[in-house]
């Protein structure tokens, strides 16, 4: 007599109702990272990779928007230096939630500075993730950049 197993029971997953978990706490970094990344995709399979930053950028603040995740487009932040306060020094494209950075690019190759200024931006805001899509690529998954500060504190 043959004995049949059981199906493992799976763990139900978390569920994620836009910018709020079911505890109605703010969406964790992974899961709105996972949601840029398919919208990114989304996005360059509709458009295609030959826009301006602009287009898409407008386009994912809009894709953002209609899901209720809070979205800041065009932000700028000061910078302290010793006594001299330096305002608008930077600007992000987008800010996610308020912890996650989010740069647009549209360029081929894209050059390794654009690296080091998402890291200077996150660790100046003390945030902890940050990414780059590069939508002049042929596939979407070739632009997509993930960029951490190991400094900023875990939120």
């Amino acid at each position: 007599m043959s004995r049949t197993k059981r199906p493992k029971k799976c763990k139900k997953p978390k569920k994620i109702i836009f910018g709020l978990s079911e505890n109605n706490y703010p969406m964790e970094v992974e899961a709105l990272i996972r949601i840029v990344i398919g919208l990114a995709i989304k996005i360059h399979n509709h458009i295609g990779p030959g826009c301006f930053e602009k287009v898409y950028e407008e386009i994912l603040y809009y894709e953002l928007s209609k899901l209720d995740i809070e979205v800041k487009r065009q932000v700028f932040f000061p910078i302290k230096y010793e006594g001299l306060l330096i305002r608008n020094a930077y600007k992000l494209d987008l800010l996610i939630e308020d912890k996650l950075v989010v740069e647009l690019k549209s360029v081929e190759p894209l050059p390794p500075v654009y690296f080091q200024q998402i890291k200077s931006q996150l660790s100046l805001l003390q945030i902890r993730n940050g990414m780059i899509l590069n939508f002049k690529t042929a596939l979407m998954k070739d632009g997509i950049y993930r960029i951490y500060n190991n400094k900023a504190p875990n939120i």
